[in-house]
């Protein structure tokens, strides 16, 4: 998650869903540092990323890159499945 000049940012997800043409959503999950109790608290975050081959499936693991928006929620493309859902 190093965001450099000229670099995309590139983020880890679980697909929730694939039910639209050509899309998925994808969740991220994060920890952050509570800033009063010191505890770790997770964060999630979904995304709208774009799939071109309908080649994903739900609980699938994968790598989403930044990019030109797409359409209205559409900012983000599958670069890879890391990991195939049982």
């Amino acid at each position: 998650m190093n965001k450099t000049r000229g670099m995309k940012q590139q983020l880890v997800g679980t697909v929730l869903s694939n039910k639209m043409d050509k899309t998925v959503t994808v969740q991220v999950e994060r920890l952050v540092r509570h800033s009063v109790y010191k505890k770790f608290v997770r964060r999630r975050a979904r995304y709208a990323a774009h799939d071109e081959n309908n080649t994903c499936g739900i609980g699938d693991r994968v790598m989403i890159t930044e990019s030109r928006p797409l359409s209205k929620r559409k900012r983000w493309r599958i670069s890879q499945i890391i990991e195939k859902a049982v």
